[in-house]
């Protein structure tokens, strides 16, 4: 490209997590970069949008360099829409969100608010990447991640992507010597088994801590799930068309 690249990033993990910050640095060398993103931790918000309450949405200053913040008291997607609507004079070329301190690949990304928002951004006609890292230690070695992740984002700036397609990254918790590489992959199925720790409070109510087991279905060596297991990156393409397109032969035989 003639010029930079306007980038906008956003997380769910909040302004100041080391994961965003990172990913900041590393997009300070590509591009022009806007960050607008939530001003406490979104995780799980999957792609809830603030419609009963008032946003606010302030300029803010967390560390040195050229990129612009703005601290937004919504969610992933929240933020995506103000950006897009209220902040930035022309559409981005690119949105990312991240570095998740966590997982997102299989099931995880109907739940992800990382995901949400780079999927809110497709929706706007941004091309979008959401990058994972499967570490949940707020001190987790998201450098080690930083090549791949340049490597990425230049081949969608340089490419672009399909419409209605989104990036799902997700990256091994190793070192950057031990990542193998970068596997294209479909979605693992798989499914969280919910167990609910039923407690009681000192004052004698009941409240419950939502815990689980992640029960992987599938065997194949083309998903996610096998890519991340076996030392390489996985980028999977995400659709926010959820028709389900097989099923509609099927449903035209019915008695409607």
């Amino acid at each position: 490209m003639k010029k930079r690249p306007l980038i906008l990033v956003t997380n769910d993990d909040g302004i100041t997590a080391p994961g965003i910050r990172m990913l900041i640095e590393i997009m300070n060398k590509i591009g022009d970069v806007v960050v607008v993103a939530p001003d406490s931790p979104q995780s799980g918000m999957g792609h809830a949008i603030t419609v009963n309450n008032v946003l606010h949405c302030n300029p803010i200053t967390i560390d040195e360099g050229p990129q612009i913040e703005y601290s937004c008291s919504g969610t992933p997607a929240d933020c995506v829409k103000m950006a897009k609507n209220e902040i930035l004079n022309r559409i981005p070329d690119l949105c990312v969100s991240g570095i998740n301190h966590g997982s997102n690949s299989s099931i995880n990304v109907i739940y992800s608010g990382t995901m949400s928002a780079a999927v809110e951004a497709g929706i706007e006609g941004i091309p979008a990447i959401g990058f994972s890292l499967l570490d949940f230690d707020w001190h987790a070695n998201f450098r080690a991640a930083k090549k791949f992740i340049e490597q990425i984002t230049l081949n969608v700036i340089l490419n672009g992507l399909p419409d209605g397609v989104v990036l799902n990254v997700n990256i091994p918790k190793l070192k950057e010597e031990e990542i193998k590489g970068i596997r294209v992959c479909r979605q693992a199925n798989g499914y969280w088994k919910e167990n609910f720790d039923k407690r009681k409070s000192p004052y004698g109510k009941e409240y419950y801590w939502l815990t689980g087991e992640f029960i992987n279905k599938d065997k194949g060596q083309d998903t996610d799930i096998w890519a991340l297991e076996n030392g390489y990156i996985s980028v999977v393409p995400v659709q926010f068309d959820m028709t389900a397109h097989h099923a509609i032969q099927k449903l035209n035989t019915w008695d409607l």
